[in-house]
């Protein structure tokens, strides 16, 4: 009996997956994997991405772990250049990383706050578009 079916063919495709070492992120990872993607995993902590990374190849596909922050804008340069000089290209963006920190009240926040979240959720997107 063979593994299970996928319904989408990822096989000879390349994925970038920002946020890729746990949660949500871990788990798209390890789905394409599966449908075929090998995978980059992008995340701040090397080990947590070479865990993933090692669970990506036991699926039998490659995988490349790359501790980055993708607010930065000199680390988002780096992370493509070790993309590109792994694999050749990217096919795939996964935009995962993110943050929604709590906070007591809306007027609680204050600007350190909101530039930290803006730079996550809207600017580091941005960045891995017009690097890729």
């Amino acid at each position: 009996m063979s593994g299970p079916k996928h319904i989408i063919d990822l096989s000879g495709k390349v994925a970038l997956i920002t946020g890729g070492s746990r949660g949500l992120g871990r788990e798209i990872a390890l789905g394409m994997a599966a449908a075929g993607a090998d995978i980059i995993i992008a995340s701040r902590k090397l080990e947590a991405c070479e865990a993933v990374c090692a669970e990506v190849e036991a699926l039998g596909r490659q995988a490349l772990p790359v501790a980055v922050n993708i607010s930065h804008w000199d680390q988002c340069d780096a992370l493509i250049e070790a993309a590109y000089a792994r694999f050749g290209r990217v096919d795939i963006l996964v935009n995962n990383a993110g943050k929604s920190p709590l906070y007591e009240t809306l007027t609680s926040v204050d600007e350190r706050l909101y530039d930290v979240v803006l730079d996550l959720n809207l600017k580091a997107p941005f960045l891995s578009l017009i690097h890729i």
